[in-house]
């Protein structure tokens, strides 16, 4: 009789320690082994100052994308990608760095069908403000013509600028930060749109 009652104490306490986790922690787990890639290219240093804000907070690393390998960004489940505006008024080509020949040389050939991607712009709305960003919206149009899906679109609400090609639908098309004019906001915002993206299951 003894051994019985300690049989099944035993299955009791087996049982216990395979208990079911619940479904917050299942889609922690999920999020934590998900791979993010951070690119971008600068051509003063705000855009890499900006991606070091992004960086902080989302835990990763960040990496020019003309040092980037084809198969470290396509490796990735998802991606984040930053770039300043420097040519200003143009069709494409607009952000003047390591991006102008990466989108146009290197994106076409690799397979990014359904790959999650973040993006975001650096500008000056002062100096620029009918231009403002233009080149986050080249990224946006580019990798979605790839079959990409872009997560984190944000609101033109706390900005001073007359137009942007980073605008879709009356959103602009990720974080858009302003070192010139505003860089007492960038790390809180870029604070912020990580958060949005963890909410989106982007990350």
């Amino acid at each position: 009789m003894m051994f019985k009652i300690l049989t099944v104490a035993a299955l009791v306490g087996s049982v216990q320690g395979f208990a079911v986790m619940p479904a917050s922690s299942a889609r922690s787990a999920t999020a934590l082994d998900m791979s993010v890639g951070l690119y971008y290219s600068t051509s003063t240093g705000n855009t890499e100052t900006v991606a070091g804000y992004i960086a902080e907070v989302a835990g990763l690393s960040a990496e020019d994308i003309g040092d980037a390998s084809d198969a470290e960004v396509t490796g990735h489940d998802a991606i984040i990608v930053g770039s300043p505006t420097w040519h200003t008024g143009a069709d494409e080509q607009r952000s003047g760095t390591s991006w102008d020949d990466w989108l146009y040389d290197t994106l076409p050939n690799l397979d990014m069908d359904g790959k999650k991607v973040a993006i975001f712009g650096v500008g000056d709305q002062q100096g620029y403000g009918d231009n403002f960003c233009d080149a986050a919206g080249e990224l946006y149009d580019l990798f979605t013509a790839k079959g990409c899906k872009v997560y984190g679109l944000t609101s033109q609400d706390g900005y001073d600028h007359l137009e942007s090609k980073a605008v879709k639908d009356g959103k602009f098309c990720g974080l858009m930060c302003d070192e010139d004019n505003q860089y007492d906001l960038s790390e809180e915002r870029a604070k912020t749109w990580i958060a949005q993206l963890k909410e989106e299951g982007f990350m």
